[in-house]
């Protein structure tokens, strides 16, 4: 899996070799920004959503323990890089990922990637099982994965669902939007025992919210809020059971 990283170090040269050894052995690893001091690396942590931090722990106005207190909850993995090997035990209490000593052997970085995508992968398998969307017809509800979590909507309130690509477009009754990656035909067979139903190839639309129904090869849908959707000829018949 890719991850997506920063390297806070005050000492260009440093930055430089570090950079350069994870472009070359570590493809998985993407660099999205550097600082040399904390208060720039704080402002790119709270900036962006990150996979790892490598993190000097001596820098100018303050060390990298500073950087961390003012983060507060690290939701990233973090690899010490530094000169001294005496913040080891420091680096352990603040649940750091790996300890790497300058100057930096490319067989270590190796490892400790390797880690922090092992420790990645694993979490993303995890969230996978959780932030899978679910309903029932018991709670009527489904999971909407975010950055930071989930979000909860009734998919009552879920007008209709749009494909785009490999994401899909939840519109909702109150006009908001979400979007989701996850394909439609993911949704079609999540929401199949909650009166949805697939109009068209982009479309899947809450049955309940459809107040006509325009004649046609395929005719069309006009839901609640006004908007009007194809029906594709083959999806026709499945769409008017629904209505007998």
């Amino acid at each position: 899996m890719k991850l997506n990283a920063i390297i806070v170090e005050d000492e260009a040269a440093s930055r430089d070799i570090l950079r350069n050894y994870l472009k070359k052995y570590c493809p998985n690893v993407n660099v999205i920004g550097e600082a040399e001091n904390i208060e720039e690396g704080l402002v790119l942590i709270r900036n962006h959503d990150l996979d790892v931090v490598f993190l000097d722990v001596e820098m100018p106005y303050g060390n990298a323990f500073d950087l961390l207190d003012k983060v507060g909850d690290v939701a990233f993995e973090t690899i010490f890089v530094t000169a001294y090997n005496h913040y080891a035990i420091d680096a352990l209490n603040a649940h750091a990922s790996y300890y790497l000593m300058k100057p930096i052997s490319i067989d270590e970085l190796i490892k400790a990637v390797d880690y922090v995508t092992e420790i990645k992968t694993k979490e993303q398998a995890l969230q996978d099982q959780v932030l899978v969307p679910k309903t029932t017809q018991i709670n009527g509800k489904v999971t909407i994965p975010q950055q930071d979590g989930f979000e909860i909507i009734n998919t009552a309130d879920i007008l209709f669902c749009k494909a785009d690509d490999n994401y899909t477009e939840i519109h909702l009754v109150t006009n908001k939007k979400k979007v989701v990656s996850k394909t439609l035909k993911h949704f079609e067979d999540t929401l199949s025992n909650d009166s949805f139903v697939r109009v068209h190839k982009s479309y899947l639309v809450n049955v309940n919210e459809v107040v006509k129904y325009v004649k046609g090869k395929g005719g069309s849908v006009v839901l609640s809020n006004g908007k009007e959707i194809l029906v594709s000829a083959s999806k026709k018949s499945n769409l008017l059971s629904y209505f007998k």
